[in-house]
């Protein structure tokens, strides 16, 4: 044991020494020694020259923390490499459990001074996910003064600033508007509100407070005036009926007028007590005469029409007040009869009166209609011994319906022979064919002729002025065939056809012989027909005034060759086209300019112009002191030179409007309170 002991204390003791020793230099090394990696240090060295520039809290880290034993080729330069849980360099501190999740790198919300301060960049963060993060616990959430919400924060927040903020009511549930608008979280309901406990959007729109639509929904019938007293709100004017009914008797919420006054309640009988021609309109002087209850034949929703009741009128008895006096009776063209009037009237109305022909009999008709009675045969009726109903109906005398049924077809000329009924006239085209050959029993006229069949050209064949209408001896003179201008359903209006006819060449036809010519009256002239005239129409004439020389207007307008001046013109000796125009006489411009102020009389003395009228305001001043040459009226009369304290010389009601009835008692002049310039104020 000694042997070993020995040996120990010979070899190994002081080789522990030594390293003991050799570790105590090392740490009064670290402690003395200071860092050299942030650049050229005591050996010189410049860590930049690496590809990785030490910055911020790098400088002061000793160079093992981040090139592990030793190592130093490969050393990451990525944050997420050392700063990260699990990593060897363990004085790197790393991403916490608390930590926004995020995939982005370190860099771009830290900085190598601090990683505390951080500012987080928000690009590419999922729309709604904000609370994700903001929960109070890993970023700053929702304070307890935030308006209560469920709505994600970038719905009203911006990740640029929290404030301010855009307020989305979209999603905001109706009726829970105070919770925010109470006076503390967001602005409330003022002082000067109209009181109610109806919920803010009621009547407010999110958009905007003001306008705000009142909604009368919910609020108590009868209780109006609880906000409508004049002060709150308008209230009931002073010229109101007098009334104890609440607003809504009549008025409605949607609009004051037009008010429906509710005549619930009134009590039969009393409409006078306010339609008395005071409170309200009462019964006209015009009124027939009667002590009855307005409501007797009125309605509370409309005076008229007026529906009287004749419920309970004894059948026949009309004529108690229907006596020309009471009420209309029956008028001095009546048909005469002693039958009381509902025999044939409606009480609902007196036309149409329904004459009940019930119970006639058969063929009696003529003993009322006799011409005396009532309507009877008219002198120019076609002679028949056959009784009134036979054609006649009794709902309407005409049309009249003559049954022709069972008449054999050809013997119309049995009764049309002109004494029964009307014959073939004396002008009737010569024929020996039956009546219904042309016409029908429904009408004579028109008559339909058949000209079917009938060779082109072969018109005067009938049309020879025998048989049939040929030409007249006015007839252009032509020996072309009728249908070359004339047609077989209508003769006129027909169809010539100017087509090729050379212009200028009018005249050799339109001569007065071949065709129509110039007429005697025609203004004289050269020019060819066609110069005015179309070949579609002789009038209107188109006549061209073009480079007719201004004033020579009278050269034809002379009352021979064309209408002249007339008998009641204004005398002068002026050219027409002074005042006229040539497309149109009507209405003629008078130019009064140069006439001199003051002469108007000249003219105006209601023979050559009209003057002044018999009513006009007595003075012997000149026309153009009040009118004007433009127009009569309005004049302004100038009262200037008016002698002070004269006004009523003209203002007596006479000449001019003098003092109304309702005016002042007062003995003094006008002028005294009023200014000529205006009666009022």
């Amino acid at each position: 044991m000694r042997g070993v002991y020995s040996v120990v204390r010979s070899r190994i003791l002081p080789g522990l020494w030594q390293l003991w020793a050799v570790l105590l230099l090392c740490v009064a090394s670290m402690v003395t020694q200071p860092t050299l990696a942030a650049g050229p240090g005591a050996a010189g060295f410049d860590h930049a020259k690496t590809g990785f520039q030490l910055s911020g809290a790098h400088r002061n880290v000793r160079c093992e923390s981040c090139h592990v034993q030793g190592v130093f080729k490969g050393t990451p330069t990525q944050c997420s490499s050392c700063h990260a849980s699990g990593s060897q360099r363990i004085t790197a501190a790393a991403m916490p459990a608390t930590h926004i999740p995020t995939k982005q790198a370190c860099e771009t919300c830290h900085n190598t001074l601090s990683f505390t301060g951080a500012h987080f960049n928000h690009m590419g963060v999922a729309p709604g996910t904000c609370a994700t993060c903001h929960n109070g616990s890993m970023a700053k959430g929702k304070p307890s003064t935030h308006i209560v919400t469920t709505a994600a924060c970038d719905t009203c927040h911006k990740t640029s600033a929290w404030t301010p903020a855009s307020f989305n009511h979209g999603a905001v549930t109706p009726g829970s508007c105070a919770s925010c608008h109470n006076g503390k979280t967001a602005t409330g309901k003022p002082s000067t509100h109209i009181p109610t406990t109806a919920s803010c959007d009621t009547c407010h729109k999110t958009v905007a407070w003001k306008p705000a639509a009142f909604s009368h929904s919910g609020v108590a019938p009868g209780t109006c005036a609880t906000c409508h007293n004049g002060s709150t709100a308008t209230g009931k004017p002073a010229t109101h009926i007098p009334t104890t009914q609440t607003c809504d008797s009549c008025h409605k919420a949607s609009a004051w007028t037009p008010a429906n006054f509710n005549h619930n309640g009134v009590t039969s009988g009393g409409c006078a007590t306010c339609h008395n021609g005071k409170t309200a309109t009462g019964k006209p002087s015009t009124h027939i005469p009667t002590t009855a209850s307005c409501d007797t034949c009125h309605k509370t929703v409309a005076w008229k029409p007026a529906s009287f009741s004749h419920s309970g009128v004894a059948p026949g008895t009309c004529v108690t007040c229907h006596n020309g006096s009471i009420a209309k009776g029956k008028p001095s063209t009546h048909i005469p009869t002693a039958a009381a009037c509902d025999s044939c009237h409606k009480t609902a109305a007196w036309v149409p009166a329904n004459f009940n022909h019930s119970g006639v009999t058969p063929g009696a008709c003529v003993t009322c209609h006799n011409g005396t009675t009532a309507t009877g045969k008219p002198a120019t009726h076609i002679p028949t011994t056959q009784a009134c109903d036979t054609c006649h109906k009794t709902a309407s005398w005409k049309p009249a319906t003559m049954n022709h049924t069972g008449i054999a077809p050809g013997t119309c000329a049995t009764c049309h022979n002109g004494t029964t009924a009307a014959g073939k006239s004396a002008n009737h085209i010569p024929t020996t064919a039956s009546c219904d050959t042309c016409h029908k029993t429904s009408s004579w006229n028109t008559a339909t002729m058949n000209h079917t069949g009938i060779a082109p050209g072969t018109c005067s064949t009938c049309h020879n002025g025998t048989t049939a209408t040929g030409k007249s001896t006015t007839h252009i003179p032509t020996n072309q065939s009728c249908d070359t201008c004339h047609k077989t359903s209508a003769w006129t209006p027909a169809t010539f056809s100017h087509t090729g006819v050379a212009p200028g060449t009018c005249s050799t036809c339109h001569n007065g012989t071949t065709a129509m010519g110039k007429p005697t009256t025609h203004l004289p002239t050269t020019a060819s027909c066609d110069s005015c005239h179309k070949t579609s129409a002789w009038t209107p004439a188109t006549f061209s005034h073009t480079g007719i020389a201004p004033g020579t207007c009278a050269t034809c307008h002379n009352g021979t060759i064309a209408a002249g001046k007339s008998t009641t013109h204004l005398p002068t000796t002026a050219s027409c086209d002074t005042c006229h125009k040539t497309s149109a006489w009507t209405p003629a411009t008078f130019s009064h300019t140069g006439v001199a102020p003051g002469t108007c009389s000249t003219c105006h003395n209601g023979t050559t112009a009209m003057g002044k009228p018999t009513t006009h305001i007595p003075t012997t001043q000149s026309c153009d002191i009040c009118h004007k040459t433009s127009a009569w009226t309005p004049a302004t009369f100038s009262h200037t030179g008016v002698v002070p304290g004269t006004c009523s010389t003209c203002h007596n009601g006479t000449t001019a409007t003098g003092k109304p009835t309702t005016h002042l008692p007062t003995t003094a002049s006008c002028d005294s309170c009023h200014k000529t310039s205006a009666w009022t104020p």
